[in-house]
């Protein structure tokens, strides 16, 4: 893997991101599963104990944002990282679902992919990585501005009626 200058080519850098790699391997690819083709980690066994388990995966994939911190990655990449880990935090959070989800959704390998790629292509994935946040926001704005609407305009029904 290249590191650009401005990230920097110390051997630091690099075992950051080879370390994240093993980290990634055991928290989510450690054990295959007979007959489905796919393999789980630490992840998912611990996700099996309630609260716990995914307050643990939650701190466990925080690790990626301390390797991007020291990749000095920009806001874009590390708020994508967070996007990340928070999905696979809350999404997993719900019991049997989030158990099932953890097996599909690697926030640790997706968090060092996308490192990875914004190593070799700094300005592409520091774009696509800003359009996606600025559209979740757009989204979110959106959502809330409805709520808000419809709340509105029910409030409106019912004194009208009343």
């Amino acid at each position: 893997m290249r590191i650009p200058p401005r990230v920097g080519s110390t051997p630091a850098r690099r075992s950051d991101l080879e370390r994240l790699e093993g980290l990634a391997r055991v928290w989510e690819e450690l054990l295959p599963i007979p007959l489905v083709g796919r393999r789980i980690g630490l992840d998912a066994l611990v996700g099996l104990v309630p609260g716990i388990g995914d307050v643990a995966s939650a701190l466990v994939a925080a690790w990626a944002l301390v390797v991007g911190a020291r990749l000095r990655a920009p806001g874009s990449v590390m708020g994508r990282m967070l996007l990340n880990i928070v999905i696979d935090t809350v999404v997993g959070s719900i019991p049997l679902l989030g158990d099932i989800f953890d097996i599909g959704w690697r926030a640790q390998r997706r968090n060092l992919v996308l490192l990875e790629r914004w190593v070799d292509h700094p300005a592409g994935v520091q774009r696509r990585s800003t359009g996606l946040l600025l559209g979740l926001a757009a989204v979110l704005v959106a959502t809330v501005v409805g709520a808000l609407w419809l709340a509105f305009t029910a409030l409106t029904l019912l004194f009208r009626l009343g």
